[in-house]
């Protein structure tokens, strides 16, 4: 425990011997001068805690000292004894108090009393110092607090802005191959050339496939992941997902099977995307893993109550199997069941994890039963809201043929070549009149020279990105093009990115890869407006 520091400070020497022998004690570093000026600059050099002052001093007196030093903010939390013979008046000890001092010490002094007051002074200078240590460690607890949410909001913003950078990057590129490969299947190929061209649909979409895996788990990981509930058919959306993944299991010469419960309700409130995405992740998963037997999708209705049905969706194969061990391991991001099946079967272990996230999110639990060897069953169950809808079948289908949009004059704006290509082709099959620039800047230029139905805007461009160009453009910086319909092109997956887009004033967004008819329909959209 350190000392505290007392300064006795009287004219006479016996005095401040006499209270040095009463004072003596291993807690207490007593200092002592015989002059109020030496007195204050102690008090100004080291730390002193209690302050023992007599009264009647011939260059001071102690009531002088005492204002001095309560009004400084390096002395003014020194606590003041008086040590005086004067009178035990109310009127002198009032004018000590004023001044400052906390109490009065009476000569001759009683050597209990003085050590009692002494005493009880020390131990509350050691509370203050505790609880003003404690403070001072709270407030830096408290700053390092602020400094590492600052930190985390920061780390948060660059690791959305690399993800955002890092989905135009890579996405882009990718819809100009699939694109390509679009233009190349409605072209007159032989058989060697189709085959080729359907291998190169295969890859590029396999490559979608894991960057969109990737982005989805960075998405669900910040929080930035929604659930949108619609009517869906559930009947309807099983079977595509059991049909896409069939053509897979018919080259592994193993049979995939949709049982669907006779009480299922053709429609139920539920997000289709996010549903899809867990259908198709564990049914590539089981085909997959799966070399001889079968693998079985069933649907199950378990309980209904009023309007709500309680499903389980199970997905059961007949494959590799997972030991008990390994059966948390399999959730784990880029994680598979042991490093020997990556290199067996590829992937990059990201579909169970994002399955897992989804379903957590749509408010179930993923289950897993499995042996080693023998097969595996991943299940998960949730109440849904159903909807009835008699005799109401879909008849929305999408024509072969789009129609053409002749006569429209659109400008696209896009610094990719192999995008700028395939945009331009497929407006023409619509006849559709455009030109091109390759940066906002350049956009501006083109619109104040000639006028456009529509623009297609990319978002990231060198010079001027697509983003700033269009809040210029609302701003009214080219005098009566203010509300030339705009639709944005974002290879961006934060959600974020489509709100900047809606607020500098985009009326519509289009991701990439982008569906032909779902650009057909923005723009048919946008001209009739």
């Amino acid at each position: 425990m350190s000392k505290i520091n007392l300064l006795i400070v009287d004219d006479k020497e016996e005095n401040i011997i006499a209270l040095e022998a009463l004072l003596n004690r291993n807690d207490i570093n007593i200092i002592t001068t015989t002059s109020p000026n030496d007195a204050l600059r102690i008090c100004w050099e080291k730390d002193i805690a209690i302050a023992l002052v007599d009264v009647q001093m011939p260059e001071m007196n102690g009531f002088e000292l005492v204002e001095i030093l309560k009004n400084n903010t390096r002395t003014q939390d020194i606590m003041i004894l008086f040590v005086t013979a004067i009178s035990t008046e109310a009127k002198y000890a009032l004018k000590g108090l004023n001044a400052g001092a906390v109490d009065y010490l009476y000569k001759p002094l009683d050597p209990y009393i003085t050590s009692a007051k002494v005493d009880s002074f020390i131990q509350l200078i050691r509370t203050q110092r505790e609880i003003k240590h404690k403070n001072q460690q709270l407030e830096k607890i408290q700053g390092d607090l602020i400094k590492a949410k600052e930190e985390a909001e920061q780390g948060k913003r660059a690791k959305e802005n690399f993800m955002a950078n890092m989905s135009h990057e890579i996405r882009t590129p990718i819809n100009g191959i699939i694109g390509l490969v679009h233009l190349l299947q409605k072209s007159p190929l032989d058989e060697q050339q189709k085959e080729i061209v359907g291998l190169l649909d295969v890859s590029s979409s396999s490559l979608l496939g894991v960057i969109n895996d990737i982005l989805d788990l960075s998405k669900i990981e910040a929080g930035k992941y929604k659930i949108s509930f619609a009517e869906t058919d559930i009947k309807d959306l099983a079977t595509q997902a059991t049909n896409l993944l069939n053509i897979k299991a018919i080259e592994k010469n193993i049979s995939l099977k949709l049982v669907i419960d006779d009480k299922l309700p053709k429609f139920i409130m539920a997000d289709s995307l996010r549903l899809n995405q867990i259908f198709m992740n564990l049914l590539s998963n089981a085909v997959k893993f799966t070399n001889e037997g079968e693998v079985i999708f069933k649907i199950e209705v378990l309980e209904e109550k009023s309007n709500t049905v309680y499903l389980k969706f199970s997905v059961i194969d007949t494959g590799i199997g997972i030991s008990k061990e390994n059966i948390e391991t399999i959730f784990h991001s880029f994680e598979q069941v042991e490093n020997i099946h990556t290199k067996v079967y590829g992937g990059t272990g990201l579909g169970l994890s994002i399955v897992k996230k989804l379903v957590e999110l749509k408010g179930g639990e993923l289950d897993v039963q499995s042996e080693l060897g023998k097969g595996s069953v991943f299940s998960f169950s949730k109440w849904y809201k159903f909807v009835e809808k008699e005799g109401k079948e879909k008849t929305d289908k999408v024509p072969e043929q789009l129609a053409t949009l002749d006569g429209l004059k659109i400008l696209v704006a896009e610094d990719n070549s192999i995008n700028v290509f395939l945009i331009v082709k497929i407006l023409n099959d619509w006849k559709v009149q455009t030109t091109v620039v390759t940066n906002g800047a350049a956009a501006l230029e083109a619109l104040e020279k000639e006028n456009f139905d529509l623009i297609l805007m990319d978002t990231y461009m060198p010079v001027m990105n697509g983003l700033e160009a269009i809040k210029r453009i609302r701003d009214g910086q080219i005098p009566g093009k203010e509300k030339t319909p705009i639709i944005s092109f974002s290879a961006g997956v934060l959600d974020s990115d489509k709100e900047t887009a809606k607020q500098v004033g985009a009326d519509d967004i289009i991701g990439k890869p982008f569906k032909v008819t779902a650009l057909h329909k923005k723009i048919s959209n946008l001209a009739r407006r």
